[in-house]
């Protein structure tokens, strides 16, 4: 291995993370319209198929503060290649799968190589990017983010009403292959720090911490929630969470460095990013759903009624880190979750007739919203973070994401059964038979979309402190020629 200080191309690598980032999210956003139809495959009911996406996306949450670990002991780029091809491998097994068991089995497995994505991909980009690039960098990341849900419902609509659901997952299997090409040939081959000891007894913590708050999130609706189960379980998850915490700030080798959380920017810029990532799934969960079992509109054309306000917020994202120099983070991120309180709102007062037109208007406005959010606060969360740190903070970054994104689709998913199921009950009681059933289920979809509304409401305030950033004196430390890189 050489070293070298050639500069940085910056197209070649960032079509190598391209691929790869899309399709670790195409993972969560192809099988949110396959839920009803797995449903019905496994005869099983919405509580246990989400476990589909739900254990996916604990795994993909809780792997990721491993990312810090790997990449300083084997470097980032063998971190992102292996973790492609271990999701290539359980996509096969996926749609191999005989039960619905078996299924949540390889998910959960497949979503542990694609939590070491994203956190990978974030780093590479921080290490060797030159900062006047890296805002640009960032929304070409977001935009392989956002064009797996743009595109993945209508492919997954595509594949199911021609094929069958195993085709979602061998789909994925030439993408993955391509990457893995594109990664070995297009990114360099470095590491700026040397390998630590692993911290198993955090990675324990916190694996079983995620595990104990999502189960009692998950079951609490079948339990009840003052069952000594659920409360078991969170009061368990909350321990082993504070556990964690005390244990990484004490631990000579941390599993995650939690003093990054010393930066504000970082910390308040990651509560805005997190609340956001809450807000995009619970319209890439609902409206499907909405669509199917209400709508009865076949999977093809829910994807394709939710094609265009996914393409929007595939546009924005450039444009947004076009904008993002200019105008900065505080400004960006505050008018985006006013256009996704805006368009969440809205998205409350769906009836069982109402039009598509509708639904993709106030889509459209949510996901702008997200576009320009999310792509400044994922970029100036990180801006101050010394490049030695950046492998850290992005596995933070992600790890606090991501498992607040599985808990909230644990947590919409269960209010949506238990809402539905009380209307159904309202209804009935009030002499309504006529369509009841799906009159019942639009006014739990849209109670959900209201508690998303007040969630997204709470990332304002963090918004407003978002501001300028202040002067580094660290070069990018790839950029500027990492301990070891070659091309």
């Amino acid at each position: 291995m050489q070293n070298e200080t050639n500069t940085i191309r910056f197209w070649p690598v960032m079509l190598a993370i391209f691929f790869g980032s899309f399709l670790s999210i195409l993972g969560i956003s192809s099988i949110n319209i396959a839920l009803p139809v797995l449903m019905n495959e496994f005869s099983s009911d919405l509580g246990t198929v989400q476990w589909v996406l739900t254990g996916f996306m604990l795994s993909l949450g809780v792997v990721a503060p491993l990312t810090g670990y790997l990449g300083d002991r084997f470097g980032y780029k063998k971190v992102y290649l292996y973790a492609m091809a271990g999701f290539v491998v359980f996509s096969l097994l996926c749609a191999l799968s005989w039960n619905m068991s078996s299924l949540i089995a390889f998910r959960i497995a497949q979503g542990a190589f694609s939590g070491l994505v994203l956190p990978a991909t974030m780093t590479i980009i921080f290490q060797v990017m030159p900062m006047d690039k890296r805002a640009f960098a960032m929304s070409i990341w977001g935009l392989s983010a956002t064009l797996a849900p743009a595109f993945g419902p209508t492919i997954s609509g595509w594949l199911i009403d021609h094929y069958s659901w195993p085709w979602l997952f061998f789909f994925n299997i030439p993408i993955g292959v391509v990457a893995i090409l594109f990664i070995q040939w297009m990114i360099p081959d470095y590491r700026v720090s040397t390998g630590k000891p692993l911290d198993k007894s955090g990675l324990a913590a916190v694996i079983l911490s995620s595990a104990s708050l999502l189960l009692a999130l998950s079951e609490g609706r079948e339990w009840g929630w003052t069952s000594g189960r659920t409360l078991g379980l969170l009061a368990a998850g909350v321990v082993l969470l504070a556990l964690f915490i005390v244990r990484e700030l004490k631990a000579r080798h941390p599993l995650l460095n939690l003093r990054v959380f010393g930066n504000g920017r970082f910390s308040v810029t990651l509560v805005s990013s997190t609340i956001i990532t809450i807000s995009l799934y619970s319209g890439t969960l609902l409206v499907p759903l909405f669509l199917q079992n209400v709508q009865a509109v076949t999977p093809l054309d829910a994807g394709i009624i939710m094609l265009p306000a996914s393409l929007i917020m595939a546009l924005a994202m450039p444009l947004a880190g076009k904008l993002y120099p200019a105008i900065g983070p505080r400004w960006m991120v505050v008018g985006g979750i006013v256009l996704i309180l805006v368009g969440s709102y809205e998205m409350t007062r769906l009836q069982p007739d109402t039009s598509y037109l509708f639904v993709i208007l106030w889509m459209a406005v949510r996901n702008i919203g997200v576009s320009m959010a999310y792509t400044a606060a994922s970029t100036a969360g990180m801006e101050e973070i010394p490049p030695e740190l950046t492998g850290h903070a992005s596995s933070v970054s992600n790890w606090v994401r991501n498992v607040g994104g599985s808990f909230a689709i644990a947590l919409f998913t269960s209010l949506l059964i238990s809402h539905a199921s009380r209307h159904a009950g309202e209804l009935a009681a009030g002499g309504r038979q006529t369509g009841a059933a799906g009159l019942a289920y639009t006014m739990s979809v849209n109670d959900v979309f209201m508690a998303a509304t007040v969630i997204a409401a709470i990332a304002l305030p963090f918004g407003l402190l978002a501001g300028k950033k202040r002067q580094l004196k660290a070069a990018p430390a790839a950029a500027a020629g990492a301990q070891e890189q070659t091309a």
